[in-house]
């Protein structure tokens, strides 16, 4: 992949699997420190926040990646357009509010947006990492090498959910 991406890792490590965002952002910036050919920004957070619009510039594509209890084994891939939702004026925004408040703040379309969203089953607070979030996690992270090394917009286009 030659365009520039942002990766946004997100989620609550203490609380079971809600670790998936992060621990899947863990893998990739491993896997990244040994692909200098890939112009890839990590950022890694337990909510999205407004100030993640500055991640967001100048950049060709975004990817979520989050723990998800609706979707189908092992993840899901969904595109995700700017959106004011329920969740816009508080500190906490979804993607779409965060590509909502881009539009807003730069006067401009935000980068395409997808939320890769990784079957979790247990999100109880001091509980580790179930088996089967385990084993989606694997494979959310062979799909996610997958899209980074390859011609990312069009492959995503055709997975989406």
């Amino acid at each position: 992949m030659t365009g520039r991406i942002v990766l946004f890792g997100y989620g609550n490590p203490s609380r079971g699997d809600d670790a998936l965002g992060p621990m899947l952002l863990e893998r990739a910036e491993t896997w990244l420190a040994g692909q200098p050919n890939l112009t890839v920004e990590p950022v890694a957070d337990f909510q999205l926040q407004i100030e993640h619009v500055i991640d967001l510039q100048d950049r060709d594509l975004a990817l979520f990646l989050d723990a998800d209890m609706t979707c189908r084994s092992p993840f899901s891939l969904t595109r995700v357009l700017p959106d004011r939702d329920a969740c816009f004026t508080t500190h906490e925004l979804s993607p779409g509010a965060v590509l909502q408040v881009y539009r807003e703040v730069m006067g401009h379309e935000p980068p395409p947006a997808y939320v890769l969203g990784v079957r979790g089953e247990r999100f109880e607070l001091g509980e580790p990492l179930s088996a089967e979030a385990s084993k989606h996690l694997d494979a959310a992270w062979d799909f996610l090498q997958h899209v980074l090394l390859n011609d990312t917009h069009l492959m995503l286009e055709e997975q989406v959910s």
